[in-house]
């Protein structure tokens, strides 16, 4: 298979994923949660970080150890299927959670988000077997863009159910186009790498890899920065993404209807982001285009703090896409670059540790100073800390491939 042809089919994983970050994550199913299985009660800010903060620990602790096996056995495809099944199934069932089930929301969601978080893993580590590290800046970009194309697909397509006030019916249908657009990834993308005959059970072999790393974690001193500042930058991404479509329906009164057009303007400009940022990376280089993209993180939280206005609040979802698309593809350009070759699925997991781990502390921040205060203005100031202490660390990062 040619170079462009592996892009495409691995970006339309991209394409297929989104449809569960969108509707469940971000849109339909946190607002979904919040005021009818929560009742619309102040304390369904904190569940939902609950959740959220739940599966990430999950992810974040198993990440690593199925990173070193997929590593070992060239396995990256047959666990992203596994895990890509988990995350379609639970989302379906979201259908039969209907109000006061808050236990069965949960449950199914974190089930659900763990599939999602943890099959990103498997699938960022075939980014250096895709292209050349020359273009990882661009084609991760690419897959971004690809992704948040995909989301607007899917707001396109529940469209008609959220007019018809069917908005549990969203969740099947978005479980239904995650698995769909998948498919190619599995038919068509090939592994470059060939499984080593093993000499225990795969999980010791894992526990093993992991183990060897944190030791020698001295090693990778330039890396480890690094992933020291993407866990505290991208805690405030995701707390953005978690709380996002809740703070707008809940402080700015928006309805399905208009947080409907908020975010099909972020994910629009996300696209613009994720490939402009990428393809300006492969130029000025990755970690000034990630710094960049932190200060329209914290310009856009300042201004979300201080609109009150619905009209003018179109304005944080502008600046809000291009940051989030910048962001997110530029950091997995950067960290296929920093990363030894032959480790490349054991530190994506790493790199899916600390990402996960950093959506812990910040939601559970949200959700609590919210609950406490009663005000989601108060919690989103939260956020500007983890943006700016993670572009201060970023600074100390070299800008060299593969230490």
């Amino acid at each position: 298979m040619k170079s462009g042809s592996k892009i495409f089919v691995w970006s339309l994983y991209d394409f297929a994923n989104t449809s569960f970050s969108i509707v469940v994550v971000t849109f339909l199913y946190a607002i979904y949660f919040k005021k009818t299985v929560a009742g619309n009660a102040p304390v369904g800010d904190f569940y939902w970080s609950l959740g959220t903060s739940i599966s990430m620990i999950v992810t974040a602790l198993i990440s690593p150890v199925l990173g070193a096996i997929a590593d070992y056995s060239a396995g990256k495809k047959r666990f992203l299927l596994f895990f890509t099944l988990m995350s379609v199934s639970a989302t379906a069932l979201l259908y039969f959670v209907g109000e006061g089930d808050i236990a069965a929301g949960l449950v199914l969601f974190i089930i659900a988000n763990i599939g999602f978080e943890a099959g990103i893993v498997f699938y960022d580590a075939f980014l250096p077997e895709i292209t050349k590290e020359k273009n990882y800046g661009r084609v991760s970009g690419y897959g971004f863009a690809m992704g948040y194309l995909g989301s607007l697909s899917t707001l396109a397509i529940v469209y008609p159910f959220i007019r018809a006030d069917l908005i549990r019916e969203t969740f099947p249908v978005a479980a239904l186009f995650f698995l769909v657009f998948s498919l190619p990834i599995f038919l068509f993308l090939k592994e470059t790498r060939k499984s080593a005959p093993p000499d225990a059970s795969y999980l010791l072999i894992g526990f093993r890899r992991v183990s060897s790393t944190f030791k020698n974690l001295r090693q990778y001193k330039n890396l480890s920065v690094f992933l020291l500042s993407y866990f505290c930058y991208i805690e405030g991404v995701n707390t953005v993404i978690f709380f996002s479509g809740i703070y707008a329906a809940t402080t700015l009164g928006f309805s399905e209807s208009e947080l409907l057009i908020f975010f099909l303007t972020v994910q629009s400009t996300a696209i613009l982001g994720s490939v402009f940022f990428g393809i300006l990376a492969d130029s000025i280089g990755q970690k000034r285009s990630i710094i960049i993209s932190l200060i329209v993180w914290v310009v856009t939280v300042l201004l979300a703090y201080f609109i009150e206005d619905k009209s003018t609040f179109y304005l944080v979802g502008l600046l809000a896409g291009a940051a989030m698309g910048s962001s997110q593809s530029t950091s997995r350009s950067l960290m296929s670059k920093l990363t030894p070759y032959e480790k490349r699925t054991e530190f994506f997991g790493f790199y899916s540790f600390f990402g996960k781990s950093s959506a812990i502390i910040g939601p559970l921040v949200f959700g609590t100073v919210s609950y406490l205060s009663g005000s989601q203005r108060f919690a989103i100031l939260s956020i500007l800390f983890f943006f700016v202490l993670g572009a201060l660390i970023l600074t100390n990062v070299r800008e060299v491939h593969s230490e």
